[in-house]
């Protein structure tokens, strides 16, 4: 570019103007292209300075014409200490209506000086393109005065413009075939206008297909017309486009695919297919809507009042054609090549000290007053204009409250809602106010208000935005067309101080800044504004913070397990922050492997019924979930899997090796591709389980179903392969031939390992580092991963720029801090821990930068926040490499970390940690950290990748050891649990028999159960002994338990009764025995436990059986015991404990492997939790919920329905039983009709139509919804 400099412009027509000068007469002159401004009165010191140093001072450069301005040099006053800190800059076409500069669409002020002498010069992000340039002083030095030197630069700057004024003004192209037509169409133009709606652009093709971009509430709409009446409404973009300033407008259009960019702003838009073939840009109209059947514009079309500039189509300028009168351009009513801007004077109240004062003014007629303006605001409340009543002492005041316009007056406190509606929308609103012969007028926009009120004479003053703070809230925003009496305000004069007074108004310009466009707003978030700040609602979304950026969600089922979680659906967000959406899966965690099953819309077993006329069948399988998350779950699984089976009676499926398949499926990423292999077999062998390995029914095939038989067979299996999957869509083709019978399943897609989850690294020195390429998070960044060490200190990770950097650390053994700088500072956020976090345990951290805050939050602490800086933000800009583990010049860090995640991309630690010295793939030692999610007696088992809870000592089951096993006894029922048979001992050894038991002699025992019934008396536990002793936990007939010992087979037994009452009452307890030799305890529930003494010597000698229930070998009990012991027990058991044994347990899940003897009915149930007193327990869904106080909510609304149904239930129950004795009369005949219909079925139907097994597991599942 070149170097403008301006005093040398100066000759050609560059001038100056300032508020107010340090001296009389002010000199131009150049010195080695350095713009100087001096003063006679202060010899030597060159430089423009005015007479006072405040923020009301500016000085503004008139360049004689529109220049494209590419960089600002400032510099202080030559030989002084006077210079600027920081400045504001204006650009202005007119002179008028000025537009602030800003750095990356928000940072305001530029950097000055640190002195008088050197030159400090910033570059332009974006050129400026105008005529008049005007600067602001913000902060100056304190020991000096305000002090300036300036230099532009920048290069000239052509266009061609036209004026479009309405009354259906327009420019009409109709263009035929030429050198402009190409495979991708691109307008460009730029528009200024005062008016927020018109049309600014149409395009119209063959076939009727149009596009059309229209202003609308101040947002540039682009609509889509395709021979329907109603327009399609394809996007929009930008916002407060009716400023009065040039905006850059950009459609590009290839085929069916179309960008839509304002200003730095771009959308893309999908086009309707239609308008991939039509020649679009056959007739364009700038203005009005004309069309090629029409030679008249659309009369319902809004016209456009303004400039446009530099219209290209295809890099040609069509402005120039119109110009030139070229054939293909209609010129329509008041068009003229040059831009004629009205004059409009805007007021900015910025701040809450900001108020403008005007003197009073008598009346034009007696008893009245009237004022005008307009105004524009985010804000819902503040305070528009106050004037006085000396006759009557009182004030009135007009302003806005909750968005609608409202009167106060002095006599009369309570406001009344006068005019308007949702006022705060940042549009132009008008406001007349008139007070006249008794009847007050209130009019805004198109709302009219009329009430006789009260006799005004003349006021005293106006107060606009004004000082009653204490009152009301101030106003922020824009105002202009101020009128008193009629006649318009010169804000010029008020400028200079030559009319009323004001406090921190910006003058001549408009400071709205639309912050919702674009929205910062992530993942759906609702945004919202005042004046000063943007909110982001992102409730619904499944985000959180400040700009809905991090996923409330873990990204697997084995994240939501190492939160202790059990089995159930849960939404799951596999790319943390990333733009992929959160799905909802059902996890598995009743197995050693936690699944993630994801459903389609069939997953039964279903019977093919050929059509006569279809040859194959055809079956389309819908998801769940989208496919962006169907693949991301895929690959971010260790394994994945698919039955696919299929079930025949001479129907073939492949036929041969070498001939073409009769059946196909399409599985992997879009529709899938044809695979021709089955279940269990290998991609492209198109063969069956049974062939890969030998065993077909017909070894001349590869397939069962390829026999051709008449009896029904099946080839069943997984599909494993992830390139694979999922299933999209089945095709049967041998269907058609007589007796050909077939049916199908297609299981859930099922996966298990999360690949990013257990992704670690170990540094076993302070100066290994892992590297990765630059971490781009300019705007918005988050970092998350988790860590063990025991080190008190070291870097986890740091990436540097220039100047700007993001750095996070383990400062002290207790604190992590989180520290970035993105040019205006470092910024620290800081964690601390009450207990020490260098215990080698597993710890989280989860840091957030966004344009509002920074957040820091480790394990579940609470989350510790920074604002960003007022004056907006800047881009994080990084250009070295991403250390982990390491940092310059600074200690490095010593132990693990895990699943580290920028932005939801996870980096892949253990892939770099192979090929870097000093760090090792991996990081064993996981039940430190997770141990204690084993409960009941669990044992924590390390694995490669995570953890597994052993619950072989345990009576609990379950993935945590927590699932009760619990059984229903019936009288008959008996489990007799065996310990070691004595011929067990004695066949290898050759002691005497009297030491052959000594292996099972206790003295002490551990016995712990809960039990449910309403029996008494009852047996609840037996154990007998070789040598004719005993032990029997029991129930009397006063509804207290006993605890019998008979330790001497010589003597009586001893019983210790509990003071616990009523114990057979039908409610769960639980009962803990402990017994060390002579000392037992006893505690029921939570009771206090009760002691007692035994006076046997503690032995319990030759342990035989334990049993539970009916006891059927009672020959060595006491009378009474083996009377009650053949009666059995009647209710429920659950988590039996005998030391270190679970004898209810072995004989429900380990009966064929464990000594144990099951007599009579015996059902495993829940009715040992606490949660079956409830019959609807099982129904019940647990809430999770991304905001505070998501689950009072629940609960509130839990509490509305639950009188609803309790009423519904009722209803329900009488019906039942009033129609109870009709249905049961026609039982029997029901029953023995379905009996004939199955056996029917079974001669042609030969499978039963299941359930699978993996999609719906035991363990008690429970709901996690949003």
């Amino acid at each position: 570019f070149t170097s403008i400099v301006l005093a040398a412009v100066t000759v050609t027509g560059t001038y100056f103007i300032s508020s107010n000068l340090h001296g009389h007469l002010i000199h131009h002159l150049s010195i080695n292209g350095v713009f100087f401004l001096y003063s006679h009165l202060s010899a030597g010191a060159g430089g423009w300075s005015p007479l006072i140093s405040d923020k009301y001072q500016w000085l503004e450069v008139d360049l004689g014409e529109r220049t494209k301005i590419t960089a600002v040099a400032t510099q202080g006053r030559y030989g002084s200490s006077d210079w600027l800190t920081s400045y504001l800059l204006m650009f202005s076409d007119t002179g008028h209506n000025w537009k602030q500069y800003r750095q990356e669409d928000s940072i305001g002020s530029f950097p000055g000086n640190s002195n008088a002498d050197n030159v400090v010069q910033y570059k332009l992000q974006q050129p400026a393109i105008a005529r008049f340039l005007r600067l602001i002083p913000l902060d100056w030095n304190p020991s000096g005065r305000i002090g300036l030197r300036l230099e532009t630069y920048g290069c000239p700057y052509t266009s061609d413009v036209v004026s479009l004024n309405g009354g259906s003004s327009s420019l009409v192209y109709r263009l035929s075939p030429g050198p402009w037509q190409t495979s991708k169409e691109v307008v460009s133009l730029k528009f200024k206008t005062l008016r927020n709606s018109g049309i600014l652009l149409h395009a119209e093709g063959q076939q009727g297909v149009s596009l059309s971009l229209e202003l609308e509430r101040g947002k540039l709409q682009l609509l889509s017309n395709q021979t329907s009446p109603e327009p399609l409404h394809l996007t929009s973009l930008g916002s407060l486009l009716d400023d009065q300033h040039w905006h850059h407008v950009v459609l590009e259009q290839k085929s069916a695919h179309l960008n839509l960019t304002v200003d730095k702003n771009t959308e893309r838009v999908q086009l309707p297919a239609e308008f991939s073939l039509a020649c679009l840009y056959k007739c364009l109209s700038l203005g009005a809507v004309h069309s090629l059947r029409s030679q008249k514009p659309d009369a319902s079309s809004k016209d456009l009042h303004g400039c446009i500039e530099n219209l290209l189509y295809n890099g040609f300028n069509l402005i120039e054609l119109a110009k030139n009168s070229d054939h293909q351009v209609t010129v329509r009513g008041n068009v003229t090549f040059s831009c004629a801007e009205p004059v409009s004077v805007a007021l900015t109240f910025p701040g809450p000290q900001s108020f403008l004062q005007l003197p009073g003014t008598t009346a034009s007629s007696p008893g009245g007053v009237s004022v005008g303006f307009q105004f524009r605001t985010w804000n819902k409340g503040g305070l528009l204009f106050t004037f006085s009543l000396p006759q009557q002492e009182g004030m009135v005041w007009l302003y806005l409250s909750d968005a609608r316009l409202r009167l106060m007056i002095h006599k009369r406190l309570s406001p009344a809602v006068f005019s308007g509606a949702a006022l705060n929308d940042g549009q132009w609103h008008a406001v007349d106010f008139t007070a006249r012969r008794g009847r007050l007028t209130i009019s805004v926009s198109q709302w009219v208000h009329l009430k006789p009120w009260l006799i005004v004479t003349h006021t005293c003053f106006h107060t606009l935005a004004g000082e009653i703070r204490n009152l009301f809230e101030t106003f922020q925003g824009c105002m202009r067309l101020l009128t008193v009496e009629n006649q318009r305000v010169d804000l010029i004069k008020v400028q200079q101080r030559l009319l009323g007074n004001y406090s921190q108004l910006q003058i001549d310009m408009c400071g709205i800044i639309d912050r919702c466009s674009p929205s910062r707003c992530e993942h759906g978030g609702r945004c919202s504004q005042s004046w000063t700040v943007f909110h982001c609602n992102c409730s619904d979304t499944g985000y959180s913070g400040a700009t809905c950026h991090s996923s409330v969600y873990e990204q697997s089922c084995e994240a939501y397990k190492h939160n202790g979680n059990t089995s159930g659906h849960f939404y799951i967000d596999v790319d943390g922050s990333g733009p992929i959406k959160p799905q909802l899966v059902y996890c598995n965690m009743t197995e050693e492997n936690t699944w993630m099953v994801l459903l389609h819309n069939n997953t039964e077993l279903t019977r093919v019924r050929p059509s006569p006329a279809v040859s194959q069948h055809s079956v389309h399988f819908d998801y769940s979930s989208q496919e962006e998350q169907l693949l991301a779950a895929i690959s971010q699984s260790e394994h994945c899997e698919q039955e696919l089976s299929y079930h025949c009676r001479k129907s073939r499926l492949l036929n041969t090796l070498e001939g073409s398949p009769f059946s196909w499926w399409l599985g992997g990423p879009g529709q899938g591709r044809v695979q021709t292999y089955w279940g269990g077999a290998h991609p492209g062998s198109q063969q069956c389980a049974c062939g890969l390995q030998g065993d077909c029914v017909d070894l001349q095939h590869y397939c069962n179903c390829d026999a051709d038989r008449l009896e029904w067979t099946e080839d069943s299996g997984l599909l494993t392969h992830k390139d694979t999957l999922p299933v999209r869509s089945l095709v049967l083709g041998d269907i058609q031939r007589p007796g050909s019978e077939a049916a199908y399943r297609v299981g859930p897609l099922r996966c298990h390992g999360d690949k990013n989850f257990w992704n670690a690294a170990f540094f076993d020195k302070e100066t290994s580092y892992l590297h990765f390429p630059t971490f781009h998070g300019e705007l918005s960044a988050d970092i998350s991963f988790l860590f063990k060490t025991t080190g008190s200190s070291g870097v986890f990770l740091e990436n540097l720029g220039i100047k700007d950097f993001i750095r996070i650390e383990l400062s002290s053994s207790t604190q992590v801090v989180f520290s970035f700088d993105v040019g205006n500072g470092p910024l620290e956020v800081r964690v601390e821990s009450s207990v020490p976090l260098n215990d080698n345990r597993w710890h989280r951290v989860r840091a957030e930068r966004n344009v509002k805050e920074a957040s820091l939050r480790l394990d579940e602490l609470a989350v510790a926040t920074q604002e960003a800086p007022t004056d907006g933000h800047f881009h994080l800009q990084l250009n070295s490499q991403l250390f982990i583990g390491t940092a310059s010049r600074q200690k490095g860090f010593r132990g693990c970390i895990r699943s580290l995640q920028l932005n939801g991309v996870t980096l892949d630690l253990e892939e770099r940690a192979k090929i870097t010295p000093g760090v090792q793939p991996g990081c064993p030692g996981h039940c430190s950290s997770y141990g204690s999610l084993c409960q009941n007696h669990g044992r924590c088992v390390e694995r490669a990748s995570g953890f597994q809870c052993d619950c072989s000592l345990s009576a609990y089951a379950g993935v945590f050891c927590q699932t009760e096993v619990s059984a229903s006894f019936k009288p008959g029922t008996s489990v007799s649990y065996t310990f070691k048979e004595p011929y067990e001992l004695s066949r290898n050894s050759s002691a005497l028999p009297s030491s052959i038991y000594s292996e099972m002699t206790l003295r002490a025992e551990n016995i712990s159960l809960s039990f449910r019934t309403n029996q008494s008396p009852a047996l609840l536990l037996y154990v007998s002994s070789y040598y004719r002793e005993y032990l029997a936990v029991l129930i009397n007939k006063h509804d207290k338990l006993e605890v019998r010992y008979k330790l001497d087979s010589s003597r009586d037994a001893e019983v210790l009764r509990s003071s616990v009452r009523n114990v057979a009452n039908g409610q769960l307890h639980t009962v803990t025995i402990k017994r060390l030799t002579d000392s037992v305890s006893v505690q029921i529930d939570e009771n206090a436990r009760e002691d007692f003494n035994l006076t046997s010597d503690g032995e319990f000698n030759a342990v035989k059986s334990l049993v539970l229930g009916r006891v059927h070998e009672s020959d060595d009990l006491d009378p009474d015991l083996a009377k009650l012991a053949s009666l059995g027990f009647t209710g429920c058991l659950s988590v039996v404990h005998f030391n270190t044994m679970s004898p209810l347990k072995a004989a429900l899940l380990h009966s064929d492997t464990s000594p144990v003897i099951i007599t009579g009915p015996l059902v495993q149930s829940n009715c040992g939790s606490a949660a079956s007193t409830n019959p609807y327990a099982a129904e019940n869904t647990h809430h999770l919920s991304g905001k505070k106080g998501g689950a009072s909510f629940a609960l509130s609304v839990k509490k509305l329905f639950c009188g609803v149904i309790a009423v519904v239930i009722f209803v329900v129950v009488t019906g039942l039983a009033i129609t109870g004795r009709l249905l049961y009369q026609r039982k029997e005949t029901y029953r023995n009709q379905q009996v004939k219909d199955r056996q029917e079925n079974s001669q042609d139907f030969a499978f039963s139509n299941q359930a699978d097994s993996q999609s719906v597991p035991c363990e008690n599942p429970k709901e996690y919804i949003i």
